[in-house]
């Protein structure tokens, strides 16, 4: 069977990482733009993306909750690629119109 098949889409990826919320801010990652990229590569899970901060003092708690929240809705041997990249540099443009809305008011 092909493994890919099998796999959630990544629009439903991308709405369980919206569950994922940064605690420094209170707002979800996706809404902040933290995602760069999501993408199913051969079968594997490949998420690329950034905190606020090089210096985000959580970041490593996001990131064990992206990994818990992907393995909740994926198949059990999916492999999930995830990576930290500070490339681009985050910056509050990335935000959705609502996220920034929050923010302004």
């Amino acid at each position: 069977m092909d493994r890919q098949a099998t796999l959630p889409d990544i629009d439903a990826l991308r709405d369980a990482l919206r569950s994922v919320i940064d605690p420094e801010v209170g707002m979800n990652i996706i809404n902040l733009g933290l995602v760069y990229r999501l993408a199913i590569e051969d079968g594997t899970v490949v998420v690329e993306m950034t905190m606020t901060s090089p210096a985000c003092p959580l970041g490593d708690l996001i990131m064990d909750e992206v990994d818990e929240v992907l393995r909740r809705i994926l198949p059990a041997d999916t492999p999930i690629d995830l990576r930290l990249v500070w490339e681009p540099p985050w910056s509050p443009d990335r935000m959705t119109e609502s996220a920034r809305r929050h923010f302004s008011s």
